[in-house]
């Protein structure tokens, strides 16, 4: 017997309006959050070792670029992944029929994208803006990590020109 229908059916049903929203949108802003945060201290780590070996390569900005490349791609499989727990939130709660179409949303939501003519039930509006809210915060944190990311291979490749 599971737990989360009849705490599901209280938090719709609930009738504060969008008590239901925030019950589930804040708990999955923060899980999200700190997959983020823990997905990209190893994106890190693992770049940061690679840069540690620029100096020994013979194209160390083809090196760059392939580093950058390999980053962003892993930066985008995290984002997926978060969006995709948002649509199993989705499915589950029964906002949208199925999870294909779940997916398809979250992305939308999560990037701002605005384009596709997917809604969410009237009393899931908010859920679809905080995971809006919370795309800008995950956003946020892949470019400052981005950023450090080129920060720090311009620094080694400065310094190999130099030497």
């Amino acid at each position: 017997m599971s737990i989360v229908p009849p705490v599901a059916s209280f938090l719709v049903d609930a009738p504060l309006g969008w008590s239901a929203d925030w019950a589930w949108g804040l708990p999955l802003i923060v899980l999200t959050t700190l997959i983020h945060v823990f997905g990209l201290s190893l994106i890190r780590l693992r770049v940061v070792r690679h840069f540690n070996r620029i100096s020994q390569m013979h194209h160390p900005t083809a090196v760059f670029v392939a580093i950058m490349g390999a980053t962003t791609l892993s930066a985008t499989i995290l984002h997926t992944a978060e969006a995709g727990i948002w649509a199993f939130a989705y499915k589950t709660l029964g906002a949208l029929a199925d999870y294909r179409t779940a997916v398809l949303y979250s992305l939308n939501a999560m990037t701002s994208y605005g384009h596709t003519n997917i809604n969410l039930p009237d009393h899931w509006h908010l859920m679809g803006a905080l995971e809006a809210l919370n795309g800008w915060l995950l956003f946020g944190l892949t470019t400052a990590v981005l950023f450090d990311v080129i920060q720090r291979v311009w620094s080694v490749l400065g310094g190999l020109e130099q030497g």
